[in-house]
């Protein structure tokens, strides 16, 4: 019992970390994509002249298909992310700003939720056959 009551907890810990980060990956990506854009004469141009301010954004997005396939080394990865994030949107130079470091906190829990599944699913399936931890 003890042991469907940990895979059912990593199940919840995986699928909200999973479509989270997802949707917030998304959101955030468009928005940096044309936030900007006005700036260097809007349309496609404006987009594309404008696109270096999604490429953390897309990178998370990137790592999201990571930790899909490998919760260990995509939930590590995604937490140190959201450290440099932290570090980078918040407390390098004279800006900060709550909301943003509310999203870099909770990209760091969405991504130690990756890693307890991982462990959650790694120590209920010792002295098993099954090995489904893995994925």
């Amino acid at each position: 019992m003890e042991k469907n009551k940990a895979l059912k907890t990593a199940n919840i810990l995986r699928n909200t970390a999973r479509y989270s980060l997802l949707v917030i990956g998304i959101l955030v990506f468009i928005f940096a994509l044309l936030s900007g854009s006005e700036d260097y004469g809007g349309g496609f141009a404006g987009i594309v002249k404008n696109s270096p301010n999604a490429l953390p954004w897309l990178l998370l997005l990137a790592l999201v298909y990571v930790a899909w396939k490998w919760e260990l080394i995509g939930g590590i990865i995604i937490t140190a992310l959201g450290f440099v994030m932290m570090y980078f949107f918040n407390f390098n130079g004279q800006n900060f700003f709550v909301s943003t470091f509310i999203l870099t906190i909770l990209i760091i829990a969405l991504g130690s939720c990756f890693m307890v599944s991982w462990y959650l699913r790694k120590t209920s399936n010792k002295g098993s056959d099954q090995g489904e931890y893995y994925k």
